[in-house]
């Protein structure tokens, strides 16, 4: 060792450096930052060819001492250098990126992820959330990119657009041939139920001309508004109606609405037993209609680019599990369905009841779940646009859409989960009307913006602001007046085309034929009867449109309503009754007085049809002709029996 140190300082007899100053200097000359020290056992492998770096007379600076290559063994790697700045101006701000860039320079010539990696993440992170802030609408913002519209059909009606629809037809779309068979089935089921278990009425068995007549009448009332539905059959001013007492009598259509059942009545009693169990369905009841209507609703239109989904209360204080109370709706207490309906039409596109009891297997909320369940994404397919409001919006949803290439835009709630916390350049508290600001996060689109009232949007499809202004009424200097105020993009886009559900709840509140009942599954099906008839009035229009654009006089949908209502009643006249059950006698041939027959010891007596019609109400008897079914009076003072069959 003595040797090798002679060698050394006779190569460079003028170093001044001492034995131990020399190497305390080195020491922190070469390891001035704590990130930049890395044990010597870490720099080199053992297996490594390295051969140690003998010191030339060329070399600046210290010498290592005998000291530090003694403790290390070798002089110190050119990778550990230590960080030069260009001067000792230098400012923090200007220094980090410079200690970022060395940090990755030296975990890439490692060629490991080491601590130095992970420092560089850790930083970058606190930058990022050092960095972000609120804009304003002066700084200018990434345009992202615009998704290309790949729809699974041509958006529109997808029937036979060269064929003239009528009313009826289009109404058969929804209200199909296998549905309407389904329930008179299942109604004349439920009404022989009712007859064992001991209700007193004479019902005759449902066909295809009484059904479509019941639907006539039951549209009939939403046309027409009485205090009570049994006005329409009353013969005295002001309800002396010619229809619907010409078509049915009250007490035909009242045996209809009683005994209406959409599902089977055996069926029932089946899932009956699994109440309280993981296989009870609680809408089984409507199963029938509902599946049905919410196919045919997708399967006969396809929406055009921009989409709504919303909520709708279906009024109801029926006691069963699925309904729900919502303070702040109109209608608070109800049933809750999830639309998707077409922005431009307010076509109702899909739809679904809430049972209030549905788990989702991906952990996600109810908001989130109901967007994506009512999306069919191979159906429908890419570039959409969908808005929804603050109930669904979240960060999460919008992601998940934009990987599935489906836009999404809405208001959306400022504690939501990765909602922008920061405060700095925020909107002051008395921020002028049209005053704005934004974050963008990758794809997604923070804004904030002051109307009457703080609004707040996500969305990742717009651009924060290009200089669109709506007119709005601003107060200045005590003076009401209506100027421009700037408006971003997405509020703008969002009340154009989040109207699509509203619209759709408007049209089906005019004309309504929804009343009240004591079933459940009967407020169903009034509001499934509006959804059939308000889609087959949209699809009416858009037909009317692409065989004639230049036609202005297009149907109302009072108009509309009361042309399918002449339309059901002519194929109601028009369509074969069908043949009664076996176990009935075959009907008589013959005309003969006989006896109302009951298991009471009274016996029935009936309005003689004949002194009704004459104007004498008070004429009852207990007679009617057996083939013609029409109660008739035959006594020693009068024959109605003989005058009726006679016409007279």
């Amino acid at each position: 060792m003595e040797e090798v140190l002679q060698n050394v300082f006779k190569e460079d007899p003028e170093d001044p450096v001492s034995t131990e100053d020399s190497s305390d200097d080195n020491r922190l000359h070469c390891f001035s930052s704590d990130s930049d020290y890395v044990p010597s056992s870490e720099r080199f492998d053992s297996d490594s060819d390295y051969q140690p770096q003998q010191p030339s007379t060329s070399q600046t600076g210290p010498l290592p001492s005998s000291t530090t290559r003694m403790q290390g063994g070798f002089p110190p790697h050119p990778d550990f250098a230590p960080l030069s700045y260009s001067s000792d101006s230098d400012s923090p701000e200007e220094r980090q990126p410079k200690r970022k860039a060395k940090a990755k320079q030296t975990a890439s010539k490692r060629g490991r992820s080491g601590s130095a990696t992970l420092v560089v993440k850790k930083e970058e992170e606190e930058e990022e959330e050092e960095e972000e802030r609120w804009h304003d609408r002066q700084e200018k913002d990434k345009k992202p990119e615009p998704l290309r519209f790949r729809p699974a059909r041509i958006p529109g009606p997808t029937c036979d657009t060269t064929k003239s629809w009528s009313p009826l037809a289009l109404f058969q779309l929804f209200f199909s041939t296998s549905v309407v068979r389904t329930i008179i089935s299942n109604t004349n089921a439920y009404a022989a139920k009712r007859q064992q278990a001991g209700k007193k009425f004479k019902w005759e068995a449902l066909t295809v001309q009484g059904f479509y007549t019941f639907l006539a009448v039951t549209i009939f009332n939403g046309l027409v508004t009485v205090h009570n539905k049994a006005d329409c059959w009353k013969k005295t001013s002001p309800y002396n109606f010619s229809f619907p007492p010409n078509k049915i009598t009250r007490r035909r259509f009242e045996d209809i609405l009683w005994s209406l059942h959409l599902s089977n009545p055996a069926e029932d009693e089946e899932n009956d037993k699994k109440k309280n169990t993981g296989e009870y369905d609680c809408l089984f009841k409507i199963k029938p209609l509902y599946s049905e209507l919410a196919e045919a609703c997708k399967t006969h239109f396809h929406p055009h680019k921009n989409l709504s989904i919303d909520e709708r209360m279906v009024a109801s204080k029926a006691r069963i599990s699925i309904r729900q109370y919502m303070k702040d709706k109109p209608t608070n207490w109800g049933y809750k369905l999830f639309f998707l309906a077409d922005s431009s039409t307010a076509y109702t596109w899909n739809l679904f009841v809430d049972t209030g009891k549905s788990v989702s297997t991906t952990g996600q909320r109810l908001s989130y779940t109901a967007v994506m369940d009512l999306l069919p994404f191979s159906v429908l397919g890419s570039g959409y646009t969908v808005y929804t409001d603050n109930f669904y919006t979240s960060p999460a949803l919008v992601r998940d859409l934009a990987k599935k290439f489906i836009g999404c835009c809405g208001t959306i709630r400022r504690n939501n989960v990765d909602y922008p916390q920061t405060q700095t350049n925020d909107l002051p508290k008395k921020a002028e009307r049209g005053d704005l600001r934004w974050i963008r996060r990758s794809n997604l689109l923070f804004v904030k913006w002051m109307d009457s009232r703080e609004v707040t949007m996500c969305s990742s499809v717009h651009e924060a602001f290009t200089g669109q202004t709506v007119r709005r009424r601003v107060k200045e200097a005590g003076v009401w007046q209506v100027k421009s105020v700037p408006v971003p993009d997405a509020v703008l886009d969002y009340n154009h085309n989040m109207g699509g559900v509203e619209l759709s709840d408007a049209l089906m509140g005019y004309n309504s034929v929804s009343h009240k009942t004591m079933k459940w599954y009967k407020t169903f099906f009034y509001h499934f009867l509006d959804i059939a008839v308000v889609n087959s009035f949209l699809l009416h229009k858009e037909l009317l449109k692409l065989r004639n654009p230049a036609q202005t006089k297009l149907h109302t949908q009072k108009t509309f309503r009361e042309q399918l209502l002449k339309e059901m009643l002519k194929f109601a006249e028009g369509s074969a009754a069908t043949p009664p059950p076996a176990a009935n006698p075959p009907p008589a041939t013959t005309c003969m007085p006989v006896y109302y027959t009951s298991d009471d010891s009274d016996r029935i007596r009936k309005h003689c049809k004949r002194c009704l019609k004459a104007g004498i109400r008070r004429v009852k008897t207990s007679l009617y002709c057996r083939k013609c079914l029409v109660p008739l009076c035959l006594n020693a003072k009068k024959n109605c029996f003989q005058l009726w069959h006679d016409k007279q």
